[in-house]
């Protein structure tokens, strides 16, 4: 019998143990102790010792600690606070750890990535120091302060913190709440001895649950900030939006004063019809002075010229629907034709005297445009326009200076990253596709193509305003709801002053805008209607030769139409000699049906599209994932993800 009640008592000792043994195996916070020194000058000195029950699940080489470095007041404002660490300590040794930004706050690692913990109990202690905690009332200050956080993984057996208050202060009241955010449950004592307020659960904290506690503190008790570190915390509380108000006034003064030094126009003369271009220039140098560069990638200013030639009888043009040959008629240009037709001219003559521009000879005509071009450039840029790209590259350096600045020192939360971000992006899509559209519109010629650009770019604008109207109201909610909406204008108002000053900085040098002056001259004159012409003092009447001479400057300016309209009203009233009237520069069908005016108006102003169409396409890029269906989703670029530690 006595062996049985023997037998049985071990196996009682022996389940104990086992239970014991897995209570054990918990990995928990057995205690969490805070030691708090409260300094007159109102900062906090802090000693957290964690002792945690280590088996290696999840607490493998150490413990994180994350503290919050901001506090919302009653306004719903944030405000930052001091933050120094000062130890980090393992079972009484000095312990490595690191640190890495959280949102609104600072994460502390204690251990060290190749060093695994042994199972058991381990002493954790962090100390640090804080300040801007104290809260300030009329009639009192108040300490009131999250001891554990709500956010510990791991259950806390037993909680306490010791306040020790500055001398000669004693707590007018006390008190403490424990559980999760939001719960005003008080499992807790508070009892103050002498300098001391110790404050201690008694129920264990489940994981999210912590404790808080509150001293009210007589008025006078904790000194107020002075007027420099108020200033200083004003400052650091707001450097996103000073920093973006500042570079947006730094900005726009900066445009403002390049724009005076270099962007100005120069004053415009009186702007009067005449019948020839300016300084004699040629049609090719009009379109390029008229469009601060080439239109249509030069193939306008290209057509110009060998209409030019045409007419003047050294090339002739041969209109095969199909194709467009230029061939030399052997008549001896001058020894000093203009730089775009002197290019074309050589072209011509290296090809034998006939060029045939059709998508056989794409790569030809390729080179021809880009010699073309490349010889007006060299001859002409700076001279009639300055675009002062530099300036602008200047006022882009600033404003992604102070951008960047916005992001690495502004400390912006999410919500206030996209305050910054969204008009940023938003702004350089509108701005990518406005620029886009600007110019593909000057390039394009024809009804039908410049309608094509306009649908094209009206769906992409569609689709721009629709998502703009989705998110600006989220945006902005977001700038308000955080008290960042000055943050918000800043940042829009420094796009949108690039965007402007993107436009206006380019200017005519005064030799430009004396040229311009004339060539807006010539559009008038060729584009009046025949009345008025007539009735201008010393003008030249209509005559073929007339019309010809004008035509490569009417394609020039891309007002052939008209031009040719006037002259095919005139051939309508003219005796039946000049109505049989048919250049001698041009072999093609333009008679065939129809008014001359509309078909030579058509040819003319289809050469471009015609020199356009044969360029050869443009070589294709090459995919990825081997180009052969090996490609796979989240491929392209690398990839993340964590956990535990």
């Amino acid at each position: 019998m006595n062996r049985l009640i023997e037998a049985f008592g071990m196996m009682l000792f022996l389940l104990a143990a086992l239970i014991a043994s897995s209570a054990l195996a918990e990995e928990v916070i057995t205690s969490y102790l805070s030691a708090i020194t409260l300094e007159k000058s109102g900062s906090l000195a802090v000693v957290e010792t964690i002792k945690a029950n280590v088996e290696g699940s999840r607490i493998k080489r150490g413990i994180y600690r994350d503290f919050p470095l901001t506090f919302v007041d009653e306004d719903g404002r944030s405000h930052k606070v001091g933050f120094k660490l000062l130890t980090v300590t393992r079972d009484g040794q000095s312990e490595p750890y690191r640190t890495e930004s959280i949102p609104n706050g600072i994460r502390i690692y204690t251990g060290d990535a190749d060093v695994l913990l042994p199972p058991g109990e381990h002493v954790f202690e962090i100390g640090y120091e804080t300040d801007r905690q104290i809260r300030y009332f009329p009639d009192h200050e108040e300490l009131y302060w999250n001891v554990t956080g709500t956010q510990w993984a791991f259950p806390i057996e037993e909680a306490a913190a010791t306040v020790t208050l500055p001398d000669g202060v004693r707590a007018e009241a006390l008190d403490v709440f424990t559980g999760g955010y939001g719960s005003r449950d008080k499992n807790a004592t508070a009892v103050e001895e002498g300098p001391e307020v110790v404050f201690t659960t008694n129920r264990r904290l489940q994981p999210e649950e912590g404790l808080t506690i509150a001293i009210k503190l007589p008025k006078g008790s904790i000194d107020p900030p002075s007027a420099s570190a108020e200033k200083l915390w004003w400052l650091k509380d707001n450097i996103a939006p000073v920093l973006a108000i500042s570079g947006l006034v730094i900005v726009v003064l900066y445009y403002a004063r390049m724009w005076l030094k270099v962007g100005r126009d120069p004053a415009r003369g009186v702007i009067v019809p005449r019948w020839d271009a300016p300084d004699d220039i040629s049609p090719a140098l009009v379109n390029y002075i008229d469009n601060k560069g080439f239109s249509g990638h030069g193939w306008t200013a290209l057509s110009a010229a060998a209409l030019n030639l045409a007419v003047q009888g050294y090339v002739v043009l041969d209109d095969l629907k199909s194709s467009l040959t230029i061939g030399a008629t052997g008549k001896t240009p001058p020894a000093k034709l203009p730089t775009g037709e002197a290019v074309l001219m050589q072209a011509v003559t290296a090809k034998g005297g006939k060029l045939t521009i059709d998508k056989a000879n794409g790569k030809t005509v390729q080179k021809v445009g880009a010699d073309f071009r490349s010889a007006m450039e060299k001859e002409h840029r700076n001279r009639y326009y300055l675009a002062n790209t530099l300036y602008v590259v200047g006022g882009i350096a600033l404003s992604v200076l102070f951008l960047g600045a916005i992001f690495i020192l502004g400390d912006l939360d999410e919500s206030n990253i996209a305050v910054v971000l969204v008009p940023a992006i938003g702004s350089v899509v509108v701005s990518i596709v406005a620029i886009g559209f600007v110019q593909n519109f000057r390039q394009v010629r024809g009804l039908f193509a410049r309608a094509r650009t306009i649908l094209f770019f009206a769906f992409f604008g569609f689709v721009l305003c629709s998502s703009a109207i989705g998110l600006a109201p989220i945006v902005f909610d977001a700038a308000v709801g955080s008290h960042q909406l000055p943050l918000l204008i800043a940042v829009c108002g420094i796009i949108i002053a690039n965007l402007l000053f993107y436009y206006l900085m380019g200017a005519p040098t005064p030799l430009g805008a004396r040229m311009m002056d004339g060539i807006d001259g010539l559009r008038q004159y060729l584009t009046l209607a025949e009345k008025e012409r007539m009735n201008m003092a010393g003008a030249p009447e209509m005559s073929p030769r007339h019309f010809e001479k004008l035509l490569p400057y009417a394609v020039a300016l891309g007002v052939e139409k008209p031009w040719a309209e006037t002259f095919d009203r005139w051939l309508l009233a003219a005796a039946a000699g000049a109505a049989a009237y048919q250049p001698a520069w041009y072999h093609g069908d333009i008679f065939s049906a129809g008014s001359f005016g509309d078909r030579m108006g058509g040819f003319a102003g289809s050469m471009a599209s015609t020199m356009t169409a044969s360029l050869p396409p443009p070589p294709k890029s090459s995919s990825s994932g081997f180009s052969s269906g090996g490609g796979f989703s989240g491929g392209g670029g690398g990839g993340g993800g964590g956990g535990g530690w």
